[in-house]
């Protein structure tokens, strides 16, 4: 199979290339060039811009493509114009975002109604949707990911917890434990998107991986990361008065009764799996992720969480620390 795959040099894309190669696809890269990534063999590597220069796919045929890098819709109606007689199967890789809300408690699944937006991460992402299923309709598959983790990964939103296991010491643990959270292995979601390409398999997905708690994610980081780390738990109305910021203060946390983002963790991955998905056990992504990460170095972990000393201060106020 030959393989265009939009980006390819940051997160998901370089995932997808190798997953590719993996499968023995013939393996085209555009993007603009700005990063230098090595593969295990060798890829075409074209130079364009999603926002401006696209003339180096003019005249090319591919049995598939990959967009990992398309945010809005002029971006996809211009690459469709390029595109759109030269390729038999588009693979477009949106985000749960697209949807109006996560209320509260509340599981969802593909037909959860999108957001009218037409501006920001969300609103952008869902017009481009429309636009990908128009210029290519009935040979488009549709892929919405939660949070994507693994090695490569920029965010550090799940970086941190293998991380800071690995540091030991008294962690502060978000929420309450049977805390639903959700994500997936970039490996995994990457090879499905290769899975789904090669099987021309049109509709709309989460890329999701099943459902667990905040307690099972912290119980694999240490069994990952070994050492002598004890976690102590934090209910999610001292955590908002202590001014922790949802999400970004303390990765993968999400306060459950937020009106707007309460339910964010709890898409429903039954047509992702009945579609050829399968994920690996959280322990084996938390190992993979700490041995790049202290590879890596500080550059592995960008997440904007809270400092040792603002965790510290935190603990110091909890009656179990005290």
């Amino acid at each position: 199979m030959k393989i265009l795959v939009l980006g390819g040099t940051v997160f998901l894309g370089r995932h997808v290339v190798n997953a590719a190669l993996a499968a023995g696809c013939e393996v085209t890269l555009l993007n603009r060039g700005t990063h230098n990534v090595r593969f295990a063999q060798p890829v075409e590597q074209l130079r364009g811009d999603r926002d401006g220069d696209l003339s180096a796919l003019h005249g090319r045929r591919f049995d598939a493509v990959v967009d990992c890098c398309g945010y809005t819709p002029a971006q996809l109606k211009h690459t469709a114009q390029v595109l759109r007689g030269q390729v038999d199967h588009y693979v477009f890789v949106s985000t749960i975002s697209v949807y109006a809300g996560f209320p509260p408690g509340c599981g969802y699944d593909e037909t959860a109604p999108v957001t009218p937006a037409t501006e920001g991460y969300g609103g952008a992402k869902a017009r481009a949707e429309e636009v990908v299923q128009t210029e290519f309709s009935g040979r488009v598959t549709v892929l919405r990911p939660g949070l994507i983790v693994g090695p490569h990964d920029p965010t550090g939103r799940f970086t941190y917890w293998p991380l800071r296991l690995a540091r030991g010491g008294t962690v502060l643990a978000p929420g309450r434990p049977a805390r639903p959270v959700q994500c997936i292995d970039v490996r995994d979601l990457a090879a499905w998107c290769v899975h789904l390409a090669a099987q021309r398999k049109q509709g709309v997905f989460h890329g999701v991986g099943p459902c667990g708690t905040m307690a099972d994610l912290l119980q694999a980081c240490h069994q990952a990361a070994g050492g002598d780390a004890r976690w102590v738990w934090c209910d999610d109305a001292s955590l908002l008065a202590a001014h922790v910021a949802p999400w970004t203060g303390l990765p993968l946390w999400i306060p459950e009764a937020d009106p707007d983002a309460g339910g964010m963790l709890l898409a429903s991955d039954r047509r992702a799996v009945l579609a050829g998905l399968t994920t690996r056990p959280w322990v084996e992504t938390a190992r993979d992720t700490l041995a790049w990460a202290l590879e890596a170095g500080s550059s592995a972990c960008s997440a904007m969480a809270l400092t040792a000393e603002a965790e510290a201060a935190l603990l110091a106020m909890l009656p179990e620390w005290q």
